[in-house]
């Protein structure tokens, strides 16, 4: 007899309130999602301990909760990229050393896999700089759309800004990051490339 299936979002958060138990909902239906955008932007292992800190989050701003939106998923996003946010300074020191690590060599002599390799990684590394070049703003934007597939709408509502600045930061970062990968469609990069460093 657990209605809390087919309630809406809005509907479990609000009855969080007086019976706390109820927000196990919210997490069961979105952990999975926000894990997977938390290890985009910080790699697996920090993202296994800040789902549990964006939804101890969520919790304590349940009270807060418009009672309107009856999707929380973007709200979460917007809690997660706020949790992001206070790891930058470790991202960036992890993308340093990154940088100073080298790669492992290959001395079998296939020729083009070694080519294709540093191809690879260098299209990765000069991602990872153009995105490091971004503002925090354009770049949360840019992979919340690009990662995470949300609509405008629902960037802006888990940012807390309107649809037009999502639509002016996604240009501003489209148009930074295709010239930094000499014309390449940044979006189809930023797809299919694991970026543990960014935030």
């Amino acid at each position: 007899m657990r209605r809390g299936r087919t309630d809406d979002d809005a509907t479990v958060i609000v009855a969080s309130v007086a019976d706390p138990e109820r927000f196990a909902i919210i997490y069961d239906r979105y952990a999975v999602a926000i894990h997977r955008y938390l290890t985009r932007r910080l790699g697996g292992q920090v993202a296994d301990d800040l789902v549990g800190e964006t939804f101890l989050a969520a919790f304590r701003r349940r009270a807060g909760y418009d009672g309107r939106r009856v999707e929380a998923l973007p709200w979460l996003y917007g809690i997660a990229t706020n949790v992001v946010a206070q790891h930058r300074r470790e991202e960036v020191r992890a993308y340093r050393l990154s940088q100073v690590v080298p790669q492992p060599g290959d001395d079998s002599g296939h020729d083009e896999r070694v080519s294709a390799d540093v191809t690879a990684a260098a299209q990765r590394d000069r991602l990872i700089a153009a995105l490091a070049g971004l503002s925090p703003g354009d770049r949360d934007v840019l992979l919340l759309v690009a990662q995470e597939e949300l609509r405008y709408e629902q960037v802006a509502a888990a940012l807390d800004i309107p649809v037009g600045t999502v639509r002016s930061r996604l240009h501003r970062a489209r148009v930074s990051i295709r010239a930094a990968l000499g014309g390449t469609n940044p979006m189809n990069v930023v797809e299919e490339e694991v970026i543990p460093w960014m935030s």
